[in-house]
């Protein structure tokens, strides 16, 4: 039974009754329940046992999952799933909300704009008894104030006085507001691992219930795992029945695997970055940490300009992010909460199934693919080359599948190309719409649509080689990059034999420096494009007065006014900051945007760093913790190995940190036995000038390590192997 109103909000209780919010054409919320009736897949021939309320019926085609399983209640559901437990293969989607809305056809904020949305921005401010890290724990560890946003609106509730009493009060203050306003989206940066867990647990030190959901219901915490490009981060997830939480911090990360550009993920690193804030902004205020209970106590204006700020930036940082996923609620009969946290293959998998569901088709399993050869990536030339033009093949690989026409093995029912086709259609059109809508709004709306429908076309290749994809097809996959490799190679002959000089390539990108076309790039593009196939289309995608080739896939390009970095080895979020800085240099200089040299700003840095006074946050590296420092310490202590120093480091910090936090830490002065760094790593939380200097020696060698790898690119006669040579090294 689909709705007659957009879908805001909704949960499926315990007893399977499913509460829906639904906008009014005013913008208002409104409330209503109805039934639902879980199924799951059969495998096999095993006999199902079918309760009053159930029913099991044959599907068509072939699949190992030949049955589907109708239940008239949870309960019954559950009955018919413990009958046939440990006896036959089932396949059951999860959450419940997913498959109410698979079985309706039903879409979150389906015919909703992103400005219609109902949002919040949610900030605290907590004290310290220590004057250093909060800790929920601590009695007088309180929540001094809660800051939130409801559009243009601010609503900040403090603490009245230093007491249980009053800090009750606040808690149930926020429980009020909540209902009151009844926000679709609650978003705040870190808001899972610091806001919501630090609110959770004074809470319940007080007695309060975390009254934050809809429909009367309390907020559901657990532990989970986001995966993050090739790393885990641990959090303890909140689910709100009816609302979504936004976690920034998570959003800034998940950007981040395909742009390279952050070096932090804090909120005012990502503020200035997507230009919510100026860098160096007077308007912006700040407080140190171990200030804001000062600020609280004696400064109170100060101290509320600085959580106002965090709730803007906040709110600037989604307005960037956020869109990409709310138009995906759109695609997918999924929760905005699940579209965010939950990875490309489980998406596309959802949207697969409930072509099947309807359809009554079997269903297959999840398949293995063999490893195969990628795209086509090379490094043609190192160094600084002038005249830089860019181009693409726009979507090569979802090109190639369409110019194939051919489905995945196991897809019976052909679902893939068509789904494929049509999303690239909806792309075009919104594409188009960006250009030509009437109000920016429009415009935004459009843009932030056709964006979305880009990364889940580029995702259907992706999904192909994925193993544990259902529809997954490790042959199609493979012809595919052969198909894309012989492509862009045939580019690469054209190009140079037009005269261009190949920099990178890199899967369906080229880079050439081509002086003579630099005025005229459509013209070099025309020459090229004549060699590809029907449907696949060269675009030009930009000029670049200088580039920096490093290596494949680390370059860096400068128009004449933005510098843009590719790859981690010129930006690394590991690498010490002076050494960053020396890096920045480096690239600013080669590339013509800055005269100084960074020889004399190693050399400075060189005095600065035997004399003990460069400052240590300079120096000291911060790296995520790729597990729960309590699991790290079992570990070590059953003989595993390797030791990590960011892990020992964060064995010394109270509270601990958890996995996937950012430990920051230095390097002392080595003692006697002591050949690892893991064995001198100390927190900069704990720099002590005096008691636990850092080692001068550790970060000289670090400096000539990074002049040894680019002094070359510098024509410096005084690195280290030269000096070496020359008797001069100490």
């Amino acid at each position: 039974m689909a709705t007659k109103s957009p879908l805001c909000g909704l949960w499926v209780d315990g007893d399977g009754i499913v509460h829906l919010v639904e906008a009014g054409p005013d913008g208002s919320r409104t409330t209503r329940t109805t039934n639902f009736s879980p199924f799951f897949w059969v495998g096999g021939e095993t006999a199902v046992t079918i309760p009053a309320g159930g029913l099991v019926e044959s599907l068509g085609g072939i699949g190992p999952f030949g049955r589907l399983a109708h239940a008239a209640s949870l309960a019954v559901c559950d009955e018919m799933l413990a009958a046939v437990k440990n006896r036959t293969a089932v396949d059951v989607v999860r959450p419940w909300e997913c498959q109410f809305l698979m079985q309706t056809k039903g879409r979150l904020f389906a015919d909703l704009s992103f400005g219609q949305l109902r949002r919040c921005q949610l900030d605290i401010e907590t004290a310290s008894a220590s004057g250093g890290f909060s800790d929920a724990e601590q009695p007088e560890d309180r929540v001094l104030a809660i800051g939130l946003s409801f559009g243009k609106r601010d609503r900040i509730l403090v603490l009245h006085e230093l007491s249980d009493a009053a800090e009750r009060a606040l808690l149930q203050e926020l429980n009020a507001l909540l209902a009151t306003e009844d926000p679709d989206t609650i978003e705040g940066h870190n808001i899972f691992k610091f806001d919501l867990d630090y609110l959770r647990r004074r809470a319940k030190r007080l007695g309060v219930k975390c009254a934050w959901g809809r429909f009367g219901q309390l907020a559901k915490f657990r532990s989970s795992r986001l995966k993050v490009a090739e790393r885990w981060v641990d959090f303890p997830r909140c689910d709100l029945p009816g609302r979504t939480v936004v976690d920034t911090y998570l959003l800034v990360q998940l950007y981040d695997i395909t742009s390279r550009e952050l070096t932090a993920f804090g909120l005012k690193d990502a503020a200035v970055h997507f230009g919510v804030t100026k860098e160096e902004s007077a308007e912006r205020t700040y407080i140190a940490g171990d200030q804001i209970q000062v600020a609280y106590a004696k400064d109170r204006e100060h101290f509320l300009a600085y959580l106002t700020d965090d709730l803007r930036e906040t709110r600037g940082v989604a307005d960037v992010l956020l869109p990409a996923y709310f138009e995906q609620v759109h695609t997918f009969p999924m929760l905005l909460q699940e579209v965010i946290l939950r990875g490309t293959t489980g998406k596309i998998d959802l949207l697969f199934l409930e072509h099947y569901y309807h359809a009554r088709q079997a269903c297959p399993m999840p398949v293995e693919v063999a490893t195969f050869e990628g795209g086509y990536t090379r490094n043609f030339e190192e160094g600084v080359f002038r005249h830089v033009l860019h181009f693409d093949i726009a979507s090569l690989y979802p090109s190639l599948l369409l110019h194939l026409g051919r489905n995945p093995a196991n897809d019976t029912l052909g679902v893939f190309m068509p789904l494929l086709q049509s999303l690239r259609e909806y792309r075009l059109k919104y594409k188009q719409l960006a250009r030509s809508a009437e109000t920016a709004e429009e415009r935004g709306e459009y843009a932030a649509r056709q964006a979305s429908f880009k990364i889940l076309i580029n995702s259907f290749y992706g999904y192909l080689g994925f193993s544990g994809a259902r529809f997954g097809d490790g042959t199609l996959a493979a012809e595919v990059t052969r198909m894309g490799r012989e492509l862009l190679q045939a580019l690469i002959d054209e190009l140079a034999r037009q005269g261009a000089r190949i920099l990178e390539a890199d899967t369906d990108g080229i880079y050439v420096s081509a002086p003579s076309f630099f005025d005229q790039p459509e013209e070099l593009l025309a020459k090229a494009a004549k060699v590809l196939p029907a449907g696949i289309e060269l675009e030009y995608d930009g000029r670049y007065e200088a580039m920096f080739c490093y290596k494949a896939k680390n370059y860096a390009l400068y128009d004449g006014e933005i510098i843009t970095l590719k790859g981690s080895a010129l930006r690394s979020r590991g690498i010490e900051p002076f050494l960053q800085e020396l890096s920045d240099g480096l690239i600013r200089f080669l590339l013509g945007a800055t005269m100084e040299s960074p020889l004399e700003r190693a050399e400075a840095l060189r005095r600065g760093i035997t004399a003990g006074t460069v400052d240590v946050k300079r120096l000291a590296k911060r790296e995520a913790l790729s597990m729960n420092p309590d699991a790290y310490e079992r570990f070590v202590a059953g003989g595993g190995k390797p030791r990590r120093a960011s892990a020992e480091a964060a064995l010394q910090l109270t509270p601990r940190p958890r996995m996937g936090d950012r430990v920051t830490y230095y390097i002392l002065p080595k003692q006697r036995g002591q050949t690892n760094d893991w064995q001198r790593a100390r927190p900069v939380a704990l720099f002590d000038r005096l008691a636990a200097p850092y080692d001068p020696s550790y970060y000289l060698k670090k400096l000539d390590d990074w002049l040894e790898r680019y002094g070359t690119f510098l024509g410096a006669q005084n690195t280290p192997k030269v000096r070496e040579t020359q008797g001069e090294l100490l």
